[in-house]
């Protein structure tokens, strides 16, 4: 066998290495907790600078003060107003994480029409009113560069498959798989969508559900999640984190209007 020389790219490269975003700008909605924080924190590392959109200006600015090249930004994803204002913050974006989101338990019969128009408002309209205000940077960002500007979409895995009681959650996350890929066919040269599509992952947007809808059988509800999943326990933030960075940066280029899940083996059962 062939030994590598140690100055080759295999035996030096390092983790550091790969993913590199220096000297890009991101937006992270919801950046202040779970999936949002650790995206956030993961792209600073990255090299990029990022801003923390989050309607919690204490959290986004907090979290924004502990990374090296963040800053925080009010966002009201389901407000024009506020996000007109937001966008006319920047003067520079080359990647979107819409990541904003909420959830709701309940069947057709018993998911009343207010609840599943927030749903929507929240997790599909926002999608769509973020993507457009941004747009003009997004795609000035891809002007003449061999990266494009990037956009990578939270969905879920129950945009792609039944879940009992997640009527209006299924339908919004449906609808944000939809969006991605036809946002990929419109832009084909000038910027790349993607989206990611979790699993049950342990972040504060769980432990809410469990305690609005299961405070008093919390524990069991939450083995049941990790059961469902084939490796046994919910996902990381940081796993999730990992997988937008990688979409985000120069080795995805050729990667564009697919859907990534991130589920401990479920959607594969």
């Amino acid at each position: 066998m062939t030994k590598l020389p140690s100055s080759s790219p295999a035996s030096s490269a390092t983790p550091e290495d790969a993913f590199r975003l220096d000297g890009r700008h991101a937006l992270v909605t919801g950046g202040a907790s779970g999936i949002g924080e650790a995206t956030a924190k993961e792209l600073v590392r990255a090299g990029a600078f990022v801003w923390v959109a989050d309607i919690n200006v204490p959290a986004a600015e907090a979290l924004a003060n502990s990374l090296r090249s963040a800053e925080a930004l009010h966002l009201d994803v389901t407000s024009r107003e506020s996000i007109a204002a937001a966008a006319a913050r920047l003067e520079r974006l080359d990647i979107l994480v819409n990541n904003a989101g909420i959830g709701h338990v309940g069947s057709v019969e018993t998911t009343e029409p207010e609840d599943f128009d927030r749903l929507m408002d929240v997790n599909v309209r926002s999608v769509y009113l973020v993507t457009r205000a941004f747009l003009p940077l997004l795609l000035a960002a891809g002007e003449g560069r061999e990266a494009l500007g990037a956009i990578v979409n939270l969905a879920s895995v129950a945009g792609l498959v039944g879940i009992k009681q997640r009527f209006a959650y299924c339908t919004s996350k449906g609808a944000v798989a939809a969006m991605t890929r036809q946002l990929a066919v419109d832009y084909p040269k000038t910027l790349r969508v993607n989206a990611i599509c979790p699993g049950t992952v342990q972040t504060p947007f769980v432990e809410g559900y469990l305690e609005k809808f299961h405070k008093h059988n919390k524990e069991e509800v939450r083995a049941e999640l990790r059961a469902r999943q084939p490796l046994g326990r919910l996902g990381r933030p940081e796993e999730i984190a990992s997988m937008v960075r990688y979409l985000a940066s120069d080795e995805a280029a050729f990667i564009t209007g697919s859907l990534f899940t991130i589920d401990g083996g479920w959607t594969a059962m």
